[in-house]
């Protein structure tokens, strides 16, 4: 874990703002679909970095809460976070460990693969929930250095998600792109209580 964090503390430190100040594309794109789909306003973003995706959330009207192990990103999330007005609620976390209080309306992991946290991701939802996916798939053109366990491979984001209880709303997969990656929106069952 500390390799983890200081590698990512020196990556947040070389630059302003690390992958710019504008939300995800894929979520910018489905933000008035989410807020249809989803039963609340409560959100979770996954590894956070800065904060760009909590902090667009927030402005939709959700109360987003990031989490990250770097320390440096959580302290540029929170001061940018403050400098909006809004009170997002960013956390110094270990994915790996990481324990979730609370069910969440929404749940976003972008950039971000551990699959191992998905199933919890799943039960941290509440009924009628949504998790949306984007994140980095195996090709020729994917970014480097990435190691081969944290990038997708073709047809597995569908595979890990058909089990839980739930839609899955859209999948699709972009290898062809300057960065490849999978993309999907699971909810899960209106009925379905988390364990």
């Amino acid at each position: 874990m500390n390799d983890d964090r200081t590698r990512w503390d020196q990556r947040y430190l070389s630059e302003e703002c690390l992958l710019g100040e504008k939300p995800s594309r894929f979520l910018a794109e489905r933000i008035e679909e989410l807020k249809r789909l989803c039963p609340g306003r409560r959100a979770l973003d996954i590894a956070c970095g800065e904060g760009r995706n909590s902090i667009f959330l927030a402005r939709h009207g959700f109360a987003a809460t990031g989490l990250d192990i770097s320390p440096v990103a959580v302290e540029k999330a929170r001061n940018w976070a403050g400098r909006e007005g809004f009170a997002c609620d960013f956390r110094l976390a270990d994915l790996e460990t990481y324990a979730f209080d609370g069910q969440f309306d929404l749940i976003i992991n972008f950039n971000f693969l551990l699959r191992e946290l998905i199933p919890r991701e799943v039960a941290a939802l509440a009924p009628g929930g949504v998790l949306v996916f984007d994140t980095i798939l195996e090709a020729p053109t994917a970014p480097v250095p990435h190691r081969k366990e944290f990038l997708l491979q073709r047809g597995e984001l569908e595979r890990l998600f058909a089990p839980f209880p739930g839609a899955i709303l859209h999948c699709a997969e972009f290898p062809d792109d300057a960065t490849p990656t999978a993309k999907l929106i699971f909810q899960k069952n209106a009925g379905e209580q988390s364990p």
